[in-house]
């Protein structure tokens, strides 16, 4: 029998790698921008056609590479950044396994120029399908060029699930940012179909978060420094009045490498607590500097997702740092005792500190947490606290006895409190909502609507049946567009390039749905009508705030364009919960939800109401 275990030629080993490290044009960018950076430039330029599909092109002033570094940079796991395994625990650099341009040849016809300011000639290596088609000496400025054209030209497969131009030239800005972001002093454009899109002078972390947020942030950014002897957060937050309805305008850097974490993100947001509504999140740019052997930023293939060694003290400062920012700038409440009278008179402050004193305070351990270096995150357990002593506190209370006291985790709760849902019917589509007709409706807290019917009653949430309602009218507009009302005047809308392109994209269905809006150029869009039914006067937030949810617009089924906007936009147009209404108003909006083909639960699957049976009322009291 012949064997049956070979090993994989390269090209095809260096497709699979590719499969992890290139997933779509973006991640190319990202690739080539890191090692732009690592190689000390101070002008990064990149260009790309047809969304990065056609070309991407990426150009540097670095120091350049040798002949044979040239040669060698394809080769698999070829990298300058580490020789001995102690490197892993202390990378500084952006791109260090030696696995980009591998993966890059792979799937892509790559062309690669460079030249250091000591060698008077460069070098130009071409390769296609992970094979080198030619190498020879040419002139070329210091620095390197490297191109890849046709991407996935060899994987047809791969390529046929790249998304639209518009799509994928949005993650391309979105990579491209990201790095900009990490290295305010470098400058960097970005070319697109010969179109200049950005054009970012290097400058400081200020004008460089300006440059990316947009001009309106000048007065709307507050500070955060913090620095300890474990690690230090800097960056900037943006004021309440800049939150958002979506996480946009988040940006997380860890050593100057862009990272995605849900456990930062909340520790921000509770930064914020009381200072924003529930549903808004807050802009900010924060950098986190700490020592590298603290972290693990090769868990991930992209390394977007860094593992800390004790993530609990990171949340914790960065917490700290960003309420402590807040409150410097009076944005958040603080507290100065120094100003109090009657703490000024409190005996620790009035009576001198003996030597007595200051020997008992310097022998407690607590003091050393505070003076020793690397101490001020280390918290020492103590000996003298164990479990028994909490037990006791709550079993200990007065008035109470330790049988009734003690809870463990698997009694069941008391079985008179439990509300059964079981007795409650959700709407039946072979019944209609039969409310009746003149009835008084109760509106409760300003969001839920109970209304009495011939069987019990319903508490209908009024948010989520305005948006059941206006689902199915937007979904129907197709064959029937919507009529527009005309502007008496039109309102201009200016937006980021990434926004315009999404918009540009989003023109047609808009109209279906009302929407009369043009491009005006330089990415700027004239709002010439909106629907009928909708009020005037709020067209430029609404179409932002539609942008937004758009981009961030997550689900676990695939959506098309389509469907996604007709849900962005019967979310953003339903009424709110909070906002109150008149009997008509609650009529009209349960008799529309009683038209509709789906009316009991929302196009994402929450039910719009609950209907109560008599039965189940009378059941609840014992009757």
């Amino acid at each position: 029998m012949p064997d049956t275990i070979h090993l994989l030629p390269d090209h095809i080993a260096n497709q699979i790698a590719a499969g992890e490290v290139i997933q779509r044009p973006a991640s190319a960018v990202k690739e080539l921008m890191e090692n732009a950076v690592d190689a000390g430039a101070t002008q990064i330029k990149l260009i790309v056609n047809d969304a990065g599909k056609a070309l991407i092109q990426v150009i540097d002033n670095g120091k350049g590479m040798s002949v044979a570094d040239a040669q060698n940079a394809f080769a698999r796991h070829a990298t300058s950044k580490i020789s001995t395994i102690e490197d892993l625990f202390q990378i500084r650099t952006m791109g260090f396994r030696g696995e980009a341009l591998a993966s890059i040849a792979a799937v892509a016809q790559v062309s690669l120029k460079t030249k250091r300011s000591e060698d008077e000639l460069g070098t130009l290596v071409e390769i296609e399908n992970s094979k080198v088609t030619e190498f020879t000496s040419i002139a070329h400025d210091t620095g390197t060029s490297i191109s890849m054209k046709n991407l996935f030209f060899n994987v047809p497969a791969r390529r046929n699930f790249l998304k639209s131009n518009a799509a994928e030239l949005k993650h391309i800005i979105e990579e491209f940012t990201r790095v900009a972001l990490s290295f305010p002093e470098i400058f960097f454009s970005l070319t697109s179909n010969g179109q200049d899109v950005y054009h970012w002078e290097g400058g400081s972390f200020k004008q460089r978060a300006i440059q990316v947020l947009g001009n309106n942030y000048q007065t709307k950014l507050v500070t955060v420094g913090e620095q300890t002897d474990y690690l230090t957060v800097s960056g900037f937050v943006g004021k309440p009045e800049t939150a958002r309805k979506t996480r946009s305008d988040q940006y997380f850097f860890v050593n100057r490498r862009f990272i995605k974490s849900a456990y930062l993100h909340h520790a921000v947001a509770n930064a914020f607590e009381g200072l924003l509504s529930k549903d808004s999140y807050p802009s900010y740019i924060l950098y986190i500097d700490v020592d590298p052997s603290q972290i693990d930023i090769n868990v991930h293939p992209t390394k977007q997702e860094i593992k800390f060694e004790d993530d609990k003290i990171i949340y914790a400062f960065v917490q700290a740092a960003v309420k402590h920012a807040l409150a410097q700038f009076s944005i958040a409440p603080s507290l100065d005792f120094s100003l109090d009278a009657d703490i000024q008179q409190l005996d620790a402050i009035q009576k001198p500190f003996t030597t007595d004193k200051i020997q008992t305070a310097t022998s407690n351990s607590l003091y050393a947490g505070f003076t020793q270096k690397n101490q001020a995150h280390f918290i020492p357990k103590s000996s003298s606290t164990n479990d028994t002593d909490w037990k006791s506190f709550f079993t200990n209370i007065p008035g109470t006895s330790n049988e009734s006291s003690e809870i463990s985790e698997d009694t069941p709760p008391n079985e008179s409190y439990i509300v059964k849902p079981s007795s409650m019917g959700l709407y039946k589509e072979d019944e209609g909502l039969s409310v009746l007709e003149d009835a008084l409706l109760l509106q409760l807290h300003n969001t839920y609507i109970i209304a009495p019917t011939q069987s019990g009653c319903i508490i209908l949430h009024q948010q989520l049946a305005h948006e059941r309602v206006l689902y199915e009218k937007y979904q129907k507009a197709s064959s029937h567009p919507h009529a527009t009302q005309k502007s008496l005047f039109p309102v201009v809308l200016e937006l980021s390039p990434s926004d315009a392109i999404l918009l540009d994209e989003m023109l047609e269905d808009l109209s279906i749905i009302g929407y009369e809006i043009e491009s005006f150029g330089n990415n700027s869009f004239i709002i010439q009508g909106i629907p009928a039914d909708v009020l005037s006067g709020n067209e430029k937030n609404a179409i932002e705030l539609l942008l937004e949810q758009f981009k961030h617009f997550t689900g676990e089924v695939k959506y098309s364009k389509r469907e996604k906007l007709i849900r962005c936009m019967s979310r953003q147009m339903a009424i709110k919960a909070g906002q109150s209404l008149s009997q008509k108003e609650m009529h009209t909006i349960i008799q529309s939800l009683s038209d509709c083909d789906i009316p009991n639960v929302t196009a994402s699957g929450a039910p719009t109401y609950i209907e109560f049976k008599e039965s189940y009322l009378d059941g609840l009291f014992s009757r």
